[in-house]
């Protein structure tokens, strides 16, 4: 914005029912790439540094209000009221401001809309660079496209200036035929808007408040109207059910991955690959085919994620590998190893070079440096210390039916299998515990932890227990079969 003036003020329109999403949730909350379509349109607007954000509220008003408070605490919301259109919306934010600064907003007024997720604040600044530049009453963001229906129409006159923007609905056959459209983003002179807006009626096709009739008005007033055309037609696209949600997720996607990939980060199979705009990923970092990164996930130079990885809010520290995993809430250390058919839950920290393999389930624990646990098990609330090798279907007890406990392994531990902690228990560096030990106690580092009776065998119980079954069965003709050492039968020795 170093060569124009920043906008007075950036208007967002979200007062929209949305009612051919068929939703409970406001159309705009709807999220693509991780973040709410009204979330992309804040980032954009707030990119043009306006000194004034308003965003235009009405349906679901308090859960969108509330949304779009977390997304940019320094917005002002405006409430529209029961007289409807874009024109009206404009209106009320408009006079809102005017009453907010104790005075009239004055210098360039940009609107434009909650479900546009994928303009660009260069779209947008390439608008306001326009609009000063050529000393513009009102200038409009279009767009040609092969199939226009729905849009509203730029009518131009010979000198290449705007006339008129004719609805759909309200067009003839003839301007129909137009399909150079309306994007609905404008950047608008305050003074020339307030003003067109109290000519403004409703008398159309749909019985609103039009903001396009401020473009003819602007035009009969002597100011000068201008398009400025967006190659880019998803820039425009606005999603209005879950079929263009879909589409502009998957080219949001495109975009993203196109993005990362320049940037020195390998993606097998980008049809396969989805990246919320949120994730951060370091160069020479490989995602497999199946893998999926949400939220804050960070993946550090390196490293390795997938195939078939679904992670939320992860960091994955340089050189680890991550195999057929879902996990969330999680940090893993440069050189670790987790996987495959691991689930990670929030509060898991493996530290470096350390291993979570397969078949394991970990939360709310912290592992050192070194240390692996490599299959069939479970480690929840739990700390283990360094170089610690939990043996296989390991498990902590750490839940008593009323109350979580803490498990506490140190350093240097060698746990054989089937261990379980009955949590709260500490077990000391060095120490070791025996197959099949349950772990109710304290143990003492460097001890051995066995708490196994010695074997009992009952011979015959299955005769004379399970009589008639195929285990009775297979045990009498094993007992027929049976010949005592060193005297081998006659069958036996033959060649």
């Amino acid at each position: 914005m170093s060569d124009t003036e920043a906008p007075a003020a950036v208007i967002v329109l979200a007062a929209g029912a949305g009612t051919r999403m068929k939703s409970r949730t406001p159309k705009i909350l709807h999220r693509i790439g991780g973040i709410s379509m009204i979330g992309h349109s804040l980032q954009a607007a707030r990119a043009v540094q306006p000194r004034e954000l308003a965003v235009v509220v009405r349906h679901e008003r308090d859960r969108v209000a509330e949304h779009v408070t977390s997304v940019d605490p320094a917005a002002v919301l405006f409430d529209q009221d029961d007289v409807p259109g874009t024109g009206r919306a404009v209106q009320v934010a408009l006079a809102g401001l005017d009453e907010r600064l104790g005075s009239a907003v004055s210098g360039t007024v940009v609107v434009t809309y909650g479900d546009v997720p994928l303009l660009t604040p260069e779209t947008l600044q390439e608008l306001v660079a326009v609009h000063q530049g050529e000393g513009n009453a009102v200038s409009v963001l279009t767009a040609v496209l092969e199939d226009p229906t729905g849009y509203g129409r730029i009518q131009r006159h010979e000198d290449g200036t705007v006339v008129a923007i004719v609805e759909h609905k309200d067009a003839s056959a003839e301007q129909r035929a137009i399909r150079e459209i309306n994007s609905g983003i404008y950047a608008f002179d305050a003074a020339v808007l307030r003003s067109a807006l109290t000519q403004v009626g409703s008398a159309n096709a749909q019985g609103e408040m039009y903001l396009t009739d401020v473009v003819a008005i602007a035009r009969a007033a002597g100011g000068r109207v201008a398009a400025v055309v967006q190659e880019d037609r998803w820039q425009v696209e606005g999603a209005n059910d879950r079929v263009q949600l879909a589409s502009l997720g998957v080219e949001l996607n495109r975009r993203l991955i196109e993005k990362w990939m320049l940037a020195g980060v390998s993606i097998i199979d980008p049809a396969t690959t989805w990246i919320d705009a949120t994730v951060v990923l370091e160069e020479d970092t490989t995602l497999l085919p199946g893998t999926q990164l949400h939220g804050e996930t960070f993946v550090a130079r390196g490293a390795v994620v997938g195939p078939d990885t679904t992670l939320t809010d992860v960091v994955i520290g340089e050189g680890a590998h991550v195999v057929r995993t879902h996990g969330s809430g999680s940090r893993i250390g440069a050189g670790a190893s987790v996987g495959p058919f691991t689930y990670l839950r929030p509060g898991t920290v493996l530290g470096e070079d350390g291993k979570i393999g397969a078949f394991y389930e970990t939360k709310n624990v912290t592992i050192g440096r070194g240390s692996k646990l490599s299959h069939l098990g479970y480690a929840g609330d739990a700390e283990i210390g360094e170089f610690t090798n939990i043996g296989c279907g390991n498990i902590t007890a750490n839940y008593d039916g009323v109350n979580k406990h803490r498990t506490v392994i140190g350093s240097h531990v060698r746990t054989s299998s089937n261990t379980v902690f009955v949590a709260p228990v500490t077990v000391g560096d060095g120490a070791y515990t025996g197959a099949g030990a349950v772990v109710r106690q304290d143990v003492p580092a460097g001890a051995l932890a066995v708490n196994v009776a010695p074997q009992r065998n009952i011979a015959d119980w299955v005769a004379g227990k399970r009589p008639g079954t195929a285990s009775a069965t297979a045990a009498g003709a094993a007992s027929t079969n049976d010949t005592p050492s060193g005297n081998p039968t006659e069958e036996s020795t033959q060649a």
